[in-house]
């Protein structure tokens, strides 16, 4: 131990190369082993701290808000999603989960629930949605699952969508809401978000209607969103100025989920 320190300390005028190089590579090792038990004790405090619902910790959840904060604040109309040409998207498209498409769906008598804020719901069928002017978007797909994949997806943008059923009113609030028919998966998106130029109420991919796999029959796009903000398969819509629950965020996830 003593050569140890002595080789450590010691000035580098008084040492050989050879000695000079074993220094170096002891105190590397000195600041890897001081990392490790410092990270350990920090793992170990952490571990110790309050949990939300979500059994996140305190301080992580902190940060994820404070992330939220932030890049809420710097995101605006003027942040688009790169596009590509659709010679660049895929044939075959990735499916990035299936919660809340388990269930039977009877297509012909689907409607999408829009529950306005004075309590009246419109119920939407999906030709209705397609008299609107068409939008087809090519981006990079980002799943949590940490891949991401060119895809394209054609629909009608939020905010026409929102205009022609008279939504003006709801799209004022901070937030909405969306949930599958069976309730199963549910996400909450920030109203900045959703009226974003790219977001789409989505019923195509690939030129051709929605598989059943990426949810058909309306799904939404979120360009800006990692892809758990994209719902598939929308049974109901609803405004909020609170934040509505949120699938991924109750296990532990970033609510935000911004790009």
């Amino acid at each position: 131990m003593s050569n140890f320190f002595n080789t450590l300390f010691k000035s580098k005028y008084e040492l050989t190369t050879e000695q000079l190089i074993k220094r170096k590579t002891m105190f590397s090792f000195f600041v890897f082993f001081i990392m490790i038990v410092l990270g350990i004790i920090f793992w170990i405090t952490l571990k110790k701290q309050p949990r939300d619902q979500a059994g996140v910790q305190a301080p992580l959840r902190s940060v994820l808000n404070g992330n939220e904060k932030v890049f809420s604040k710097i995101e605006s109309y003027r942040h688009l999603a790169k596009t590509y040409p659709k010679s660049m998207a895929a044939k075959k498209v990735r499916v990035n989960g299936n919660v809340g498409l388990k269930s039977d769906l009877d297509t012909a008598a689907w409607r999408l629930h829009v529950i306005k804020t004075s309590g009246d719901t419109l119920f939407i069928t999906l030709n209705e949605i397609k008299k609107l002017p068409k939008t087809e978007i090519i981006f990079d797909f980002k799943c949590i699952e940490g891949w991401s994949q060119v895809s394209h997806w054609g629909g009608v943008k939020f905010s026409d969508f929102a205009h022609y059923f008279h939504l003006e009113k709801e799209v004022t609030l901070k937030y909405i809401g969306l949930s599958t028919p069976d309730e199963a998966y549910y996400v909450g998106i920030d109203m900045p978000s959703a009226m974003h130029p790219q977001t789409l109420v989505c019923y195509e991919m690939n030129g051709k209607p929605l598989p059943v796999n990426q949810g058909f029959p309306l799904r939404m796009i979120v360009p800006v969103k990692y892809g758990i903000k994209s719902l598939k398969r929308i049974g109901t819509m609803y405004f909020n100025n609170t934040r509505p629950k949120d699938y991924w965020f109750e296990r532990g996830y970033d609510y935000y989920s911004g790009l």
